[in-house]
């Protein structure tokens, strides 16, 4: 049996880390590809990126707590393609959440799967990397997406968890309009959620309870930080 410490992992507090400055171009979200980002990714510390590695970054976290906004604007800033994994549920999915009713993990497991291929599909179509949005609310889930990684060594997974309170993220819902996901869902998703633990290092947490451009900042900051660790580890 395997063995998890099941402690959790400490919530991204006010401010960005302080060992990746951002850039005066990214103080604002851009609207636009930075070519600023891009020469960062290209760089280390030795001035060049080994082309060796790819970046799978699922945008992670219950209904309410901003995964497109913040997986479109992470995309668009690190140039990266951008998969809604919304639109990869079944008819029969977004029926039965349209009703207010829990998917399962049945339910879950096909949809999960094409997620992970889609990202593999836009990796081997040349992109550098993908963001990705996925709810991944157990561990489980989590660890469908991971076998990309073990599979192939060039690709390596990472979870921005999108943490907020219950009564946070039902309050956000709740002033959607026209969205399947109700404010009725929320409950059942935190019913179900394993919030990640210590031993999964490749999530990074981020407390979306926040200003928009106070998470933006802070999950770029992040992504930025991991991914120049990752170049630095293959020198």
């Amino acid at each position: 049996m395997l063995s998890y410490d099941s402690s959790p992992i400490p919530i991204s507090g006010h401010k960005a880390p302080a060992s990746v400055p951002l850039p005066p171009s990214l103080q604002a979200t851009p609207t636009t590809p930075s070519p600023l980002t891009n020469a960062h990714l290209r760089s280390s510390a030795s001035g060049q990126q080994s082309e060796d590695h790819h970046h799978i970054w699922l945008i992670t976290g219950p209904a309410g707590c901003g995964k497109s906004t913040v997986a479109e604007y992470l995309a668009n800033t690190l140039n990266m393609p951008y998969i809604e994994g919304d639109s990869f549920h079944p008819d029969a999915n977004v029926e039965k959440m349209r009703n207010g009713i829990p998917l399962t993990d049945a339910d879950r497991w096909d949809w999960l799967t094409a997620l992970r291929e889609e990202s593999i599909h836009r990796i081997n179509g040349g992109a550098n990397g993908v963001v990705l949005t996925c709810s991944a609310l157990k561990r489980k889930y989590r660890d469908v997406i991971r076998v990309a990684g073990y599979f192939d060594h060039r690709l390596l997974i990472h979870f921005v968890f999108l943490d907020a309170s219950e009564e946070v993220l039902l309050a956000r819902v709740s002033q959607r309009q026209g969205h399947y996901m109700g404010a009725n869902m929320v409950h059942s998703q935190f019913e179900v959620l394993e919030r990640p633990t210590r031993d999964e290092k490749d999530v990074i947490p981020i407390d979306v309870s926040r200003t928009l451009d106070e998470v933006k900042r802070d999950a770029l900051a992040s992504v930025l930080e991991t991914m120049t660790e990752a170049n630095n580890d293959e020198l």
